[in-house]
């Protein structure tokens, strides 16, 4: 098959990170995040243009610092199941954390998406970071980076396991002969792990895609060897082309000196195309766009990537402040990047906070042919399988796919229309054999 770009949808509501002011755009309905018919109306649009998947990412611990969106959002499986039920193709892929969630629960619901929706369910597999969470779920202390990661590797196979449950003919419907289903092609799991203990089988057969897509994010060193040994789609924020490929090279890297197919991993940069007639117009829009919010909200979203941390208590004009829970764990990689600039620098917390949310240009701006090219020139180097479109407004996303998808697809990098009906089938994945299937042939 020859290789083609695959494309998710994300859906941002009212706004992500960095974005505080979009929920007053007239675009968008400041209550959007709560209703059903936004996210089905976004889907829909993915789905006209033939887009792979459509995205809900998540978390379950705010502050009043958190971004609009996070503030008030439906839960992913839930409003993902309402927008199965009004589409057809277009893959469905929900986050749900590893850490704050039991393995026969997490496989029931993904399973159960999997089948109202035929076979296009996708599992973004997040070990949760925000230390606060732990407060929502009844533990005292949040799982230190060791432990949360060796959870979600767990976790994980537990629900591949218990998706297997039923062979494929299992359930033979056979009224003649009083056969509801063939009882030596149900297995439970009867699994005793280091975090998890878990009996099964689990109570939903498996669907046309087998099992869910497992998708994955994270970019420590234990977060690539987990990835690398369970993933099968990876989503990243690189900047630039060089970024990408190494992460890509990497992740490939060591999925391959595990003995899996490096070929069968697929990596979707985030990306906000601006697109106008001309690059020039294009860099306007996107300068025009950047409209931070004032210093003393961007204070306070600082503090998510160093797990909410109050930096309202500092001297804001003093050197960057001294931060010893860094040394906790390895799970403040990113934090730990932003301190050592900031110590590099002699800058203060005013001038890091200003520097951390200033305005920085995307690789993905310009004319259509402009845009194209550029997804094309990462496409061809091997720093990308597809993208995620980080878009937040309807125009945004019908001048991608009436301006950019057209010339993808004269390029032969992107389908007309869907060729398959489940998300796997989209991104050429094979069907996962069942386990049990294959040890008695």
């Amino acid at each position: 098959m020859t290789r083609q770009l695959h494309f998710g949808l994300a859906y941002h509501g009212v706004g992500g990170p960095g974005q505080y002011e979009l929920w007053k755009n007239p675009e968008i309905e400041p209550d959007a995040g709560v209703r059903i018919e936004k996210y089905i109306e976004w889907a829909q649009l993915g789905e006209a243009a033939a887009l792979d998947f459509f995205f809900i990412a998540d978390s379950t611990f705010i502050t009043p610092d958190s971004p609009p969106h996070y503030l008030n959002r439906l839960e992913p499986l839930t409003l993902l199941s309402a927008v199965a039920a009004t589409t057809k193709r277009i893959g469905l892929v929900g986050t749900v954390s590893s850490s704050y969630n039991a393995p026969f629960n997490t496989a029931r619901r993904f399973a159960s998406l999997d089948q109202i929706s035929r076979g296009r369910a996708g599992w973004n597999v997040v070990a949760t970071g925000d230390p606060g969470t732990a407060s929502n779920y009844g533990r005292e202390r949040h799982f230190n980076h060791e432990e949360r990661y060796g959870r979600a590797l767990e976790h994980v196979t537990v629900a591949q396991q218990l998706w297997d449950s039923y062979e494929d003919d299992a359930f033979e419907y056979d009224v003649p002969n009083d056969r509801f289903f063939d009882r030596d092609k149900q297995h439970a799991i009867d699994h005793h792990g280091e975090h998890f203990s878990v009996g099964g089988a689990l109570n939903v057969s498996r669907s046309p895609q087998g099992q869910p897509v497992i998708f994955q994010a994270g970019d420590s060193a234990e977060g690539r060897d987990f990835g690398a040994a369970v993933g099968e789609g990876f989503f990243t924020l690189a900047a630039t082309l060089e970024q990408a490929l190494a992460y890509a090279t990497d992740l490939r890297e060591r999925a391959a000196t595990i003995g899996r197919d490096p070929s069968t991993l697929l990596f979707f940069p985030g990306i906000s195309p601006v697109i106008a007639d001309d690059d020039e117009a294009a860099r306007a829009i996107e300068r025009s766009r950047y409209k931070p919010a004032d210093f003393d909200k961007r204070l306070g979203e600082f503090g998510r990537a160093f797990g909410w941390h109050d930096f309202r208590q500092y001297d804001l004009d003093a050197p960057f402040p001294e931060l010893p829970h860094l040394d906790d764990s390895n799970q403040w990689r990113g934090a730990r990047a932003i301190v050592q600039q900031a110590k590099a620098t002699g800058a203060t917390l005013r001038e890091t906070v200003e520097l951390a949310s200033g305005f920085r240009p995307s690789a993905f701006v310009g004319s259509p042919a402009t845009v194209a090219d550029e997804i094309e020139r990462w496409f061809v180097a091997g720093a990308l399988d597809g993208a995620i479109l980080l878009l937040n407004l309807p125009s945004e996303l019908s001048a991608f796919t009436e301006r950019v998808l057209p010339l993808l697809r004269e390029r032969g990098l992107f389908r007309e229309q869907y060729e398959s009906t489940t998300l796997r089938g989209h991104l050429g994945l094979p069907v996962p054999a069942n386990r049990y299937t294959s040890v008695a042939v």
